[in-house]
């Protein structure tokens, strides 16, 4: 337990980063006198990063030690997190988030790597899995509402400030109670996957955050659009070929891991619009100062601190399926109320629509990790985890880089007059993603789902698979 209590620790450094900055990013706006393209860049330049790096770390640490890795991992951090509480001016505050983000890629798949060799029993594993996904949504809970504290009380610097000591203390608890642990046969690196991953995510987002500035026909957002097709084809293909592949083509056969992984996508994809969208709304259209508009989000922090480890005890001892359809209710039904937002919306309209969105987001984490790593041999637990926690920063770069460039985009006029109107469009992407999710819900918790999952780990081979929590394993002469 104590490993456990550790390895979230780190997980929760990870994840508040991810939300507390949205709520400082009108301050850093003026104080940086950064356009609506570099506020986008802020918040992707560290989801990018740990989406292209995540699974290279994951491997790294099977290879070379977790223990090892964990603790790079958390120096790193912490000092990224030092240097952007120095940055001078927008591109050097990009920069150093980029940095942070290496650091925290070295972070969520080791962990999870360390929590599923250190607890061995089923029963106990899918415990320990549903408090870790649990944690993901406790710590993006309290993003905004620290984050508003923070930057009233001693400016946006201070959120960036408050990992140092986090993460030192992590290092030092790591070097005393956690063991050192290897892969028994660990996989080999892939640089031309790794590298075909970077380019297809950097320029991909790259176009899509650009593209309005620069126009979408401009040389410099085709030559971008073409390279990241190139990449999107060239991945595949050549993972096919490579006897270790960064990401095993194997896994998505197993029909609940590959429902995680869109889920995963879908689901943070929505948390990213909805911060970016929410924070421009409450502190630029109706003027709250950063305190006043972490207040405003404490439904959502409230119910995703009650959701989050409730969902984990749910799958831990039912399976993923109530959770997974909740969620998808949850959040079509918070995107459908903020169609209807004006400049003067009622506060009970933006309270129901806050709490129905920390509902939803607050049940999805627990069921998208134990997916992933169902059925999956426990060497593998790392990569497994890696591409599950890959697809959540996947996810949030798209939701901020595809529904800030739609609403952004439609604005007529002043930030101020035009941002409620222009951001039913994104509004109602949010609806189609708890709506997908709610699909995906349904169909990958299944019989059907739960023996291809199986089929899945036969062919992969290797040691004792990871069980499926609150699913009964079917009998080996159905796996033959």
């Amino acid at each position: 337990m104590l490993v456990l209590a550790i390895c979230c620790l780190s997980l929760f450094i990870v994840g508040l980063d991810n939300t507390v900055v949205n709520v400082a990013l009108p301050v850093i706006r003026r104080d940086l006198d950064a356009p609506a393209s570099g506020l986008q860049w802020i918040i992707d330049a560290y989801t990018l990063v740990l989406a292209s790096l995540l699974m290279l770390f994951g491997s790294v640490a099977d290879r070379f030690g977790r223990r090892r890795v964990f603790q790079s991992g958390l120096l790193c951090f912490a000092v990224g997190s030092l240097l952007c509480s120095l940055a001078p001016s927008l591109e050097w505050l990009v920069a150093f988030r980029a940095l942070q983000a290496v650091g925290g890629s070295m972070l969520n798949p080791v962990a999870m790597s360390i929590i599923a060799n250190t607890f061995t029993d089923p029963r106990e594993r899918a415990r320990a899995i549903g408090v870790w996904g649990g944690v993901v949504g406790i710590s993006m809970a309290l993003g905004p509402l620290l984050g508003g504290f923070l930057v009233d009380g001693a400016g946006w610097p201070s959120i960036f400030l408050i990992n140092v000591p986090v993460a030192v203390a992590a290092i030092l608890l790591t070097a005393r109670y956690v063991p050192e642990s290897r892969a028994p046969r660990p996989r080999r690196l892939d640089p031309v996957g790794q590298l075909l991953m970077i380019v297809l995510l950097g320029c991909g987002t790259a176009a899509i955050i650009e593209g309005p500035g620069s126009g979408w026909t401009s040389p410099l957002i085709l030559a971008l659009a073409a390279t990241a097709l190139a990449a999107l084809i060239a991945f595949p293909l050549w993972e096919r070929r490579v006897a270790e592949p960064l990401v095993d083509p194997r896994f998505f056969a197993s029909p609940p891991f590959t429902g995680a992984t869109v889920t995963a996508v879908c689901a943070f994809a929505a948390l990213g619009g909805f911060l970016f969208l929410n924070t421009l709304y409450l502190q630029v259209v109706r003027h709250y100062d950063p305190v006043e508009a972490g207040l405003w989000t404490l439904p959502m922090a409230g119910m995703m601190l009650v959701c989050a480890p409730l969902s984990g005890r749910i799958v831990g001892s039912r399976g993923p399926r109530g959770p997974l359809v909740a969620a998808g209710i949850g959040l079509a039904a918070s995107g459908a109320l903020l169609t209807r937002l004006t400049a003067d919306s009622p506060a009970v309209l933006l309270l129901v629509a806050y709490a129905l969105f920390g509902f939803g987001f607050g049940m999805v984490n627990a069921p998208i990790t134990n997916a992933a790593v169902s059925g999956m041999p426990r060497a593998q637990a790392g990569v497994a985890a890696a591409v599950a926690s890959t697809s959540r920063q996947v996810g949030q770069s798209l939701g901020v880089a595809v529904i800030g460039t739609v609403v952004t985009s439609a604005v007529v006029g002043p930030l101020a007059a035009g941002f409620a109107p222009a951001s039913h469009a994104g509004w109602w992407i949010l609806v189609g993603l708890g709506g997908v999710i709610l699909v995906l819900g349904l169909a990958t918790t299944s019989s059907w789902a739960t023996a291809g999952a199986a089929r899945v780990a036969a062919r992969l081979g290797g040691d004792v698979p990871l069980p499926r929590a609150g699913v009964r394993e079917a009998p080996p002469e159905r796996l033959r």
